[in-house]
């Protein structure tokens, strides 16, 4: 769908809602169901939640009919995202009709942002919890479980759940999220994020390589770096003796392991470092993979949304990357149809995309979002017709360079580590390799959690096609 997200990945998680996997619900007297929605922060964060909740008794399940606890965990970047929440709330509190005591909350950027319509308007939930107040959820709970309705969205300079474990739900036993910080200081005009996540703060460092360890032991081989700006994080200790910048973190969780595979998300193209570039060239075991988001070539239309660099730095950022790390993939986000954005800034954009050639792309036509700087500055003055008529030419851009670059890799053998069975046949398994291009082969008597190298023999436009040699 065009005014969500297009993607060319085929063999990755996709979709926005997922519910648990959990093998010993049965052990817990209380049982929740909870959906995420948004971004891979949101995806960690119902990973703390469960955290909490099992220590108050709860097990998850992905049957919502025996849940006792509903929990959608939302996104507030796109409406789509929160017109299908909105759906899932109507849908639950059918379901609530017919089942005495059970509880329905809303958690996330979402529920930060339009608490008060949720909970006296539309009464579709019983309590309400923001990104920094999930170790309240069991007295909000207790609350709600006595009629009342049961809310806390305040935000925090200091939450970064550093000291919680969190539970893996839905996930392959080989690939983990890790988050690093919460919050952004960035105002991109566009953007509700500042607003409903906060301000920065990094997470200690050692509780960092810490949780990457124990991911490691626990049979884990890939971690993400999770943040809002990954490339601002820098820790200071509570004694104000150490200081831990970001390229120094990435170190830190190289080292953990040479078998464990590194990755990072988001950078901020103003803030990436040669120091985080060279630090990636030095140890193999960091993904020659930087997620870039550029959203506009135009910079009138970038000065708009206070994205802080000009196209031309934005391309030498890009020719620098390319001169450290020669074999670097690189991934962005595009807005089509920001305010007031004219045919010549659209052309500037696709002009852009010509330069780079991304491997992936994360396309979307601007939606105004309630509370952003941009919905009290700008006028929202693009058609929706027009909007999506660039937005279908940037697909089809992307797309080309997508399928020349992954032709560009026939004939190449690749490093994979195996993340389980292709989706379209139980005889094939399927990838990565460091570029963060998906790669499908033969299953013989591989299985998930392993490195094979793998030959490329053909290609579609999302997928390698090869076999181990």
């Amino acid at each position: 769908m065009l005014d969500q997200v297009t993607k060319v990945h085929d063999e990755s998680r996709q979709g926005e809602a997922f519910a648990p996997q959990m093998a010993d619900v049965q052990t817990y007297s209380k049982k929740f169901y909870i959906e995420s929605y948004g971004c891979a922060m949101n995806f960690n964060d119902s990973e703390i939640v469960a955290s909490i909740l099992n220590k108050e008794g709860y097990g998850a399940t992905r049957n919502v009919e025996e849940a006792s606890l509903i929990l959608l965990n939302t996104c507030s970047i796109r409406e789509k995202a929160e017109q299908t929440v909105r759906k899932r709330l109507t849908e639950f509190r059918q379901i609530k009709r017919s089942t005495p005591g059970l509880l329905v909350g809303i958690l996330g950027c979402m529920a930060e942002r339009i608490k008060g319509k949720l909970l006296e308007e539309e009464k579709l939930v019983d309590l309400v919890v923001g990104p920094d107040a999930y170790r309240s959820l069991p007295a909000l709970i207790a609350e709600a479980g006595t009629g009342m309705k049961s809310v806390n969205v305040l935000l925090s300079r200091e939450e970064t759940y550093g000291d919680i474990s969190p539970v893996r739900l839905d996930n392959n036993g080989v690939t983990s999220f890790v988050s690093i910080m919460r919050g952004c200081n960035n105002m991109c005009t566009f953007c509700v994020v500042p607003f409903t996540r906060g301000r920065e703060r990094s997470r200690d460092a050692y509780s960092v390589v810490r949780e990457a360890a124990e991911l490691f032991d626990n049979g884990y081989r890939e971690v993400t770096l999770l943040g809002q700006n990954v490339d601002s994080y820098y820790w200071t200790s509570s004694n104000g003796e150490e200081t831990v910048t970001f390229a120094q973190l990435l170190e830190k969780v190289a080292l953990v392991h040479p078998l464990l595979r590194v990755r990072f998300s988001t950078s901020h193209p103003k803030d990436i470092t040669d120091d985080v570039l060279f630090v990636m060239a030095k140890y193999d075991n960091i993904c020659n993979y930087i997620h870039l988001p550029v959203q506009s070539g135009s910079n009138r239309i970038l000065q708009l949304m206070n994205r802080t660099y000009t196209r031309e730095w934005y391309m030498k950022k890009v020719d620098r990357i390319r001169e450290i790390l020669p074999d670097c993939g690189l991934s962005t986000d595009i807005i089509a149809g920001f305010c007031t954005e004219t045919e010549e800034d659209h052309q500037e954009t696709m002009d852009i995309m010509r330069y780079v050639q991304y491997e992936l792309a994360y396309m979307y036509f601007y939606s105004e979002r309630p509370g952003t700087l941009a919905e009290r500055r700008y006028q929202d003055d693009i058609p929706e017709e027009i909007k999506k008529k660039r937005l279908a030419e940037i697909v089809a851009l992307h797309r080309r360079h997508s399928e020349a670059g992954m032709k560009k890799e026939v004939g190449k053998t690749f490093r994979v580590l195996i993340e389980g069975t292709s989706k379209r046949s139980q005889e094939q398994l399927f990838g990565r390799n460091d570029q963060n291009k998906v790669i499908v082969f033969p299953r013989e008597n591989y299985s998930k959690g392993e490195y094979v190298m793998v030959k490329v023999e053909s290609c579609t436009a999302g997928t390698l096609i090869g076999k181990v040699v």
